[in-house]
């Protein structure tokens, strides 16, 4: 049974930002495994925090899509054709890169967000607000990665 009809818009924009979170939860878990050098206790102990509210962040968003009368994604073909973020494969990056990289995509989530927000600002501003606090989180996140002072080697 569908609930609600909203604008095709706010359920495409609810798409991308849940592949793009999607992406990022893998992303970020693979590292929390994977992490290794000298700051190893700090890092899988931050990237198992960072996973966790991206966890969150994609339960929010695919339950919203729900209660708007849309299905959430749920294949990794699916999820994968949605999102702009790149997975990593193949050799593992360094501890610093691995860093960078995450900063980089939650700076790049947060652009996406931005956009979802203006896609759904007038038709649904109850998905803008909810949008614009996982926003404001990954601005938040970003900026203390690139605060850890890591650089590319």
């Amino acid at each position: 049974m569908k609930t609600q009809s909203r604008p095709a818009a706010v359920l495409e924009a609810l798409d991308g930002v849940l592949a793009d979170e999607f992406v990022l939860y893998v992303k970020t878990r693979n590292f929390h495994w994977n992490v290794e050098g000298p700051r190893f206790a700090e890092f899988h102990k931050l990237f198992e925090a960072q996973y966790g509210q991206l966890s969150g962040f994609v339960d929010q968003v695919a339950e919203r899509s729900r209660a708007l009368g849309g299905y959430a994604l749920g294949s990794a073909a699916d999820l994968l054709r949605h999102a702009s973020l790149k997975e990593q494969s193949g050799r593992e990056p360094s501890d610093s890169e691995m860093v960078s990289q995450l900063a980089q995509d939650h700076a790049a989530l947060s652009k996406r967000l931005t956009h979802a927000i203006a896609a759904c600002a007038e038709a649904d501003p109850v998905t803008a607000d909810l949008l614009t606090g996982i926003a404001a989180e990954h601005d938040k996140t970003a900026w203390m990665l690139r605060s850890l002072g890591v650089e590319r080697r």
